[in-house]
């Protein structure tokens, strides 16, 4: 990394800002002992609580296992207040100043980016409270922003690949902001030491931060309200996730200080690897903030675009008769407006797959759209028609059209995709990078999504039309 002339006598005041390659080795070969510096700073470690190198997971590198067993209810950390990595905005002058100014520039959205700048000053301060937490961070992240450009294709998915493309464009852009808002600043108000940040250490720390920060409320405000804080909690961050977790993040507030206590849930056996929900996320998400894809995913989703022409294509490919989604009827054009479907402010942006199946929005859309007259419909509000679970609300007949219209949807959904799930797993078993690994995993699972949407909807299908055909016979 480059460093400015003007300040090399400073060197020795600061770490330098690099990023390397390898995902599973951390920032110094041989760190300070985590476990050991969260107790003599006052935090809490139970006994049976470890650090364990996963030599054959590089996505996560550390995790926490319990070396015996660990009741229901124990106490696993506890760390006090002073002990996470927050972003204060509210700094005073000089280099805090700085770096309040250059977080204010970052959108809402990525909310990482701003206590990144602070991981990164911190880094960079020889001397730093933290680095005993920041020297055990990985060199660099598996997120897509460090994929090669050949594995952001290999991801198939252009929501994902919007996002991903967002993000670099993001980090490119701020990257210039920074040089610019630096190039000015006295050496001792330099918030990073005299050193210039790039795109790439930008990165690191944005990744760092989304995937390893807990958003958690913070002290009470005057209004005896508590607002969101992003925080890095050491050792903590080091629990990997499951739907099913077996310890769980519990705030205490004692004399005006926070306690951050993470409890046991469940029972842990002897080995067990100590578990935390990062959260009912997509694997979208999963991957982007955290370098990892869930396989059978349950909140998993694909992303549609609600558009007229689109769902003709569906009705039509499906054999439902005369399909008007492109010249809705005056009263199915208000319903859809109802649903923000249609107009200016439209959030045409719909989804299938996760805990609800079908998005309520788009149900509704398609049994109104697919509805033969205006009463029928009125006799229902607009929550009945968005639930899956009102079992056909306007009809048998009507319900059978709307789900193979969505299982047409998907079909066309699965066209997207250049390779197919056969060929997908043919080359996971080629020998081919982490990074192409996860790319390819992604995929399979939004595939494999999609197949699954389609055989739930046929089942449906399925029952509906033998009711139907039992209703006439009767």
């Amino acid at each position: 990394m480059a460093v400015s002339k003007i300040v090399l006598s400073s060197l020795i005041h600061i770490r330098p800002i690099t990023c390397a390659a390898s995902y599973h080795t951390r920032l110094v070969p041989h760190p300070p002992d985590l476990v050991k510096w969260v107790k003599k700073e006052g935090g809490f470690v139970h006994q049976a609580v470890k650090l364990f190198p996963q030599e054959d997971n590089e996505t996560y590198g550390l995790g926490l296992v319990a070396s015996q067993d660990i009741p229901k209810g124990s106490l696993l950390i506890a760390l006090p207040d002073h002990i996470p990595l927050k972003f204060e905005s509210d700094a005073g002058d000089g280099a805090d100043s700085v770096l309040v100014d250059l977080a204010s520039q970052v959108p809402e959205e990525l909310w990482a980016m701003k206590l990144g700048l602070k991981l990164l000053q911190e880094r960079a301060r020889l001397g730093s409270f933290w680095w005993p937490y920041i020297s055990n961070l990985p060199e660099t992240y598996s997120v897509p922003i460090f994929f090669q450009g050949e594995d952001i294709k290999n991801l198939q998915y252009a929501p994902l690949l919007y996002q991903v493309n967002k993000r670099c464009r993001f980090l490119l852009d701020f990257d210039q902001e920074v040089r610019h808002a630096l190039a000015s600043v006295k050496p001792n108000d330099h918030p990073f030491g005299g050193q210039e940040l790039n795109a790439s250490s930008l990165g690191w720390a944005m990744s760092a931060v989304s995937s390893r920060a807990f958003r958690l409320h913070g002290k009470k405000l005057a209004a005896g309200t508590r607002n969101e804080v992003p925080m890095m909690l050491p050792l903590i961050d080091m629990c990997n996730h499951s739907f099913n977790p077996n310890a769980q993040i519990i705030q205490e507030e004692d004399d005006s200080q926070l306690l951050i206590k993470v409890v046991a849930e469940t029972e842990i056996k002897q080995n067990d690897s100590l578990l935390l929900n990062y959260g009912c996320l997509s694997n979208d998400l999963f991957l982007l903030d955290y370098g990892f894809v869930m396989p059978s995913n349950p909140y998993d989703t694909i992303e549609l675009k609600y558009e007229g022409a689109l769902m003709d294509a569906a009705s039509m490919a499906a054999g439902v008769s005369s399909p008007n989604f492109s010249s809705p009827a005056a009263w199915q054009q208000q319903i859809l407006s109802q649903l923000n479907l249609v107009g200016e402010t439209a959030i045409v942006k719909v989804s299938l797959g996760g805990p609800e199946l079908v998005e309520g929005r788009l149900l509704a859309a398609l049994r109104v759209l697919l509805a033969s007259d205006s009463e029928t419909v009125q006799k229902h509000d607009l929550n009945t028609l968005q639930s899956l679970s009102a079992e056909a609300p306007l009809g048998i007949t009507n319900e059978v059209a709307v789900f193979r219209t969505i299982i047409a949807l998907c079909a066309i959904a699965l066209e997207h995709f250049p390779t197919k799930i056969m060929e997908d797993e043919s080359l996971l078993e080629q020998g081919v990078s982490a990074s192409t690994v996860l790319a390819i995993q992604f995929r399979i699972q939004k595939k494999t999504l999609i197949i699954d949407i389609m055989r739930n909807l046929s089942r449906r299908v399925k029952l509906l039309s033998s009711k139907e055909t039992t209703a006439t016979q009767g």
